[in-house]
C-alpha cells in the first residue's frame, strides 16, 4: 500500500523476531486502532505459541504464524513487516520484504556491516517503501526540541559532542555445545552467519557479543547514543576513527569489547567538530547527571558549545547549561513514540513523514561499523566518504562486508 484510503483503514503488519525487543513490538501495535498483527514469524515454536496467546488474551484476532519470513510475505494483504530480529538478520529480510512491496520498520542497527548499510538504502530507494529505523530518540519531542536548539545556536558554536553507554551487564559465563532446542529452527535463526554448533550464549540475547550475530553494546544500546551525537553534531561521515578498548574483567565466551572508547573527527563543509563515545560493561559512576542519582545505567550524551553545554539523558530528556557561569536554559522531558509515527506515515504514503528514516539510520550504523572495525584491526582509520572507503587500507576496506551463507546472501545488486 502507498497510503491508506483513510485514517479509519486498517492496517496489517507482520512482526519478525519475538522474543526481547519483539515484545514491545508486540504490545506497542496491539495497542494501537486500526492495526492489524496478521501474522507472527519467528523460528522458534515456544514464542510464537506465547505471542498468539497473549494476543488472543486481549481479544485480538488470531494471526498467522511462521517460521520463515518469506513465507509471511507470500501474504498480499499484508501491508507492512516489523522486524526485531538478531543484528546479522536486519538487512537481508527488510530487502526481502521491500522486494514484496512491503513497507518496513527495522530494529537498530539496520546493518551488520558496512556494505548492508548501503544496500538497505538502494533497496528502500528502488522499490519506492516506507523504512523506519529504530532509533526511538529520532521521535521523541524533547530530544526533538532540543535539536532545534542546537541549529538556533542556543550553545553556539558545537565543537564536540560525548556519546555514553555505561550498562551494568555481567559475565556470560561459558556455555557448551549442546543439541538444538525442540522446536527451534537453528539454520534459519544462523540465516547468513556460518555454521557453528548450537550454544546458549550464542543464541537468546547474548549473541550480541559474537561478532558472527552482533556488533557488541556499541551496535546494541550505543548505536542510540551515536545516532543522537551525530545528529546533534549535524554531521554525516568522520574523516578520521580511532578506537581502543578490550574484554576486561571476565573470563567467558564474549567475543566483542565490554569496554571501548571511539573518536571520530568531522570536517562537515570545512567545519571541524569531535565525536567521543564510551561504552562500559559494569559498575560505573554517572556523568554529568546523566543516569540520576541512584546506581545503575548511565546512557545518553552531552554537547560542548562555544555559549555553554546540553545533556541528554536517554531519549526522553535533556537540559542546559549556559554561559561561564553555567545558568540554567532551556530543558524539558517528553518522549515520543516511533512505531506510531512509522504508521502515521504510511497512512500519508510520505517519506518526508518518516522522523527516523533509513537513510538516516545507515549512516549511524556506518560510524558504528567504523568505530568497531578501528577496535579490531588496532589502528586509525582516515575514511573517504566519496568513496566509501578507507585511504590506503585494503584490510580494513575488506571488513565492510562478509562471507554470506548460503542461500541468506544479501545481494549486489537489489
Amino acid at each position: 500500500m502507498n497510503s491508506a484510503a483513510s485514517p479509519n483503514d486498517t492496517v496489517r503488519i507482520a512482526i519478525v523476531g519475538l522474543r526481547g525487543q519483539g515484545g514491545s513490538h508486540v504490545k506497542v501495535y496491539s495497542a494501537m486502532r486500526n492495526v492489524e498483527i496478521a501474522a507472527l514469524v519467528d523460528i522458534d515454536e515456544s514464542i510464537l505459541s506465547k505471542r498468539v496467546a497473549e494476543l488472543e488474551g486481549m481479544g485480538k484476532k488470531k494471526p498467522a504464524t511462521y517460521a520463515d519470513i518469506r513465507k509471511a510475505l507470500e501474504d498480499k494483504n499484508i501491508d507492512a513487516v516489523s522486524i526485531a530480529t538478531p543484528n546479522h538478520s536486519h538487512t537481508l529480510q527488510t530487502i526481502w520484504s521491500c522486494q514484496a512491496g512491503k513497507h518496513v520498520y527495522v530494529e537498530k542497527p539496520c546493518s551488520h556491516n558496512i556494505f548492508e548499510s548501503r544496500q538497505i538504502v538502494a533497496a528502500v530507494k528502488k522499490y519506492n517503501r516506507l523504512v523506519q529505523h529504530g532509533t526511538n530518540s529520532r521521535s521523541g519531542v524533547a530530544l526533538r526540541e532540543a535539536m532545534q536548539h542546537l541549529r538556533d545556536g542556543l550553545i553556539g558554536d558545537i565543537y564536540m559532542a560525548r556519546g555514553l553507554c555505561f550498562k551494568w551487564r555481567d559475565t556470560i559465563g561459558r556455555t557448551p555445545p549442546e543439541p538444538v532446542p525442540p522446536g527451534v529452527n537453528y539454520d534459519l535463526w544462523l540465516g547468513p552467519a556460518p555454521k557453528r554448533e548450537f550454544t546458549r550464549n550464542r543464541f537468546h540475547y547474548n549473541w550480541h557479543w559474537f561478532w558472527d550475530y552482533g556488533n557488541g553494546d556499541f551496535g546494541n544500546q550505543g548505536i542510540h547514543e551515536l545516532d543522537i551525537l551525530r545528529w546533534g553534531l549535524g554531521v554525516k561521515y568522520p574523516v578520521k576513527v580511532s578506537a581502543i578498548g578490550g574484554h576486561f574483567m571476565f573470563d567467558d565466551d564474549q567475543e566483542t569489547p565490554n569496554t571501548l572508547t571511539v573518536t571520530y573527527e568531522f570536517n562537515e563543509s570545512g567545519k571541524k567538530s569531535m565525536g567521543v563515545f564510551e561504552v562500559r560493561h559494569w559498575i560505573s559512576n554517572h556523568e554529568a547527571g546523566v543516569g540520576g542519582e541512584k546506581p545503575g545505567n548511565t546512557v545518553g550524551n552531552t554537547f560542548y558549545g562555544s555559549k555553554g553545554y546540553m545533556v541528554m539523558d536517554g531519549y526522553t530528556k535533556y537540559w542546559t547549561r549556559l554561559g561561564r557561569e553555567q545558568q540554567p536554559g532551556p530543558e524539558r522531558s517528553e518522549g515520543g513514540n516511533n512505531w506510531a509515527n512509522f504508521i502515521a506515515a504510511l497512512r500519508s504514503g510520505k517519506q518526508e513523514d518518516l522522523l527516523a528514516p533509513i537513510e538516516e539510520g545507515a549512516i549511524s550504523s556506518t560510524l558504528m561499523h567504523l568505530g568497531n572495525i578501528a577496535y579490531r584491526l588496532g589502528r586509525t582509520l582516515h575514511f573517504d566518504a566519496e568513496t566509501m572507503t578507507v585511504k590506503g587500507d585494503a584490510e580494513a576496506n575488506k571488513m565492510f562486508t562478509r562471507a554470506y551463507r548460503k542461500p541468506f546472501v544479501v545481494p549486489e545488486k537489489v
